[in-house]
């Protein structure tokens, strides 16, 4: 039966799903692509101009922090370092309450969404003095959001684990009680081995991925990466853990980064790059010539690493601007990485879709069958989005509309 003889619940006609390609209709049965073909000529509960549109599945931030967002107007920045970020935030969360961090995610949420996101994990600090409480307010956000994106929620121990054992407990519990994953942070550690052990005694107990920030300095030397690929084959987690920060790549050779790059592909560990937070924190001790330190994420794509592009933080001190938006991030990517080609600015693109997808177990790629998530870009395609941050118009979520940004009109004069 072709698609014309069939009934749909939507038709969104004539948009692009590749680079430059061709004019299609996508007809939607229920939360389901029913079909993917030119023309499409039958009537439609609901039947969308794409306007010569691209189509795709829409943004994944695999790295984002909802219960610290926006505490800028609680918190001093006085060095914009890392320590101080810590130091700062850790006073912070001490106070925050769980209607205060719903209120706050939401803000980002919302943010999000406008901007094309339909997936994302977020990590939230579970310890003595957040307590469960943004571990609660983020739960909620996860069920109230659910009709435009999917929240993946990481337990995350940011100020360490051996220093402070209830937090293990603590972590136990979430995992427990509705947390999908586990995340560390050695470096916060001060037995940073021990806290990469623990972390996977929890992911092994509760059948969970694992993600840890890692390497957070401008120092080659200084490195848990050696300790995580290890424990990675161990215990058999291959393709369950990601790392995120490791900005102490851009100061090694190339040559290095490469050989480091096949040891993360053969451990299938999963790197997510964090441009605007990255360059905020890092040569803070320079005054002139001052390094980028962003991990050269396409160099690692190269080699077979799943890569990604990711938010991290917004208004707190460890990133004190933001707005959510991953094709922006992806364009600051591309910018800071130096990179032109169109390749290129197609693999920035897969970073912030289908690539970091497949990090958080999904895809992005529209094909009959599929979930009916769609997401409309004001571009030719993918590589033509990165390069000119093109503008969100609308979006799908299971076939029903979740945003709708509009078509930006000019108003001449006669």
């Amino acid at each position: 039966m072709s698609a014309s003889d069939q009934q749909f619940d939507l038709i969104i006609r004539n948009v692009r799903i590749e680079e430059d390609g061709d004019f299609v209709d996508i007809g939607v049965r229920g939360d389901r692509i029913a079909a993917i073909e030119p023309r499409i000529r039958c009537d439609a509960v609901s039947d969308v101009d794409g306007g010569k549109s691209f189509a795709f599945g829409g943004f994944v931030d695999t790295h984002i922090h909802l219960d610290k967002a926006c505490i800028l107007d609680r918190c001093t920045i006085c060095e914009g370092t890392l320590t101080e970020a810590v130091r700062e935030v850790a006073k912070a969360k001490a106070g925050f309450e769980e209607a205060d961090v719903y209120k706050r995610a939401a803000r980002v949420v919302e943010q999000a969404i406008s901007h094309g996101t339909t997936r994302m994990r977020t990590f939230v600090e579970i310890d003595p003095r957040a307590g469960f409480r943004s571990f609660e307010a983020i739960k909620r956000i996860r069920g109230d959001y659910a009709f435009a994106v999917d929240i993946e929620i990481c337990a995350f121990a940011q100020d360490g684990l051996t220093n402070e054992p209830q937090t293990y407990d603590m972590l136990d519990a979430a995992l427990a009680d509705g947390a999908d994953l586990v995340g560390g942070c050695p470096y916060t550690d001060p037995s940073p081995d021990r806290h990469v052990d623990m972390i996977f005694s929890l992911a092994a107990k509760h059948n969970v991925a694992v993600d840890f920030h890692l390497d957070f300095s401008l120092d080659p030397d200084r490195t848990d990466l050696p300790n995580v690929i290890d424990a990675t084959l161990r215990q058999g987690w291959q393709g369950h853990v990601s790392i995120g920060h490791v900005t102490n790549l851009s100061a090694m050779p190339q040559a290095q980064i490469l050989v480091i790059a096949d040891d993360l592909a053969k451990a299938g560990i999963a790197l997510s790059v964090l441009p605007a937070t990255d360059l905020f924190l890092m040569g803070r001790g320079q005054d002139r010539l001052v390094p980028r330190g962003v991990a050269p994420a396409h160099l690692l794509a190269g080699k077979g690493v799943a890569t990604s592009i990711a938010t991290n933080n917004m208004l707190n001190p460890f990133t004190p601007y933001g707005d959510a938006s991953l094709i922006r991030m992806a364009n600051l990517y591309a910018n800071v990485a130096q990179l032109s080609r169109d390749e290129d600015m197609s693999l920035a693109f897969d970073m912030v879709s289908g690539m970091a997808a497949g990090q958080l177990d999904g895809d992005t790629h529209l094909q009959a069958g599929d979930e009916a998530t769609i997401v409309l870009l004001d571009s030719s395609g993918p590589g033509a989005a990165v390069r000119e941050i093109a503008r969100v118009i609308a979006g799908w979520k299971k076939g029903h509309k979740s945003f709708d940004n509009g078509r930006p009109t000019l108003h001449k004069p006669i």
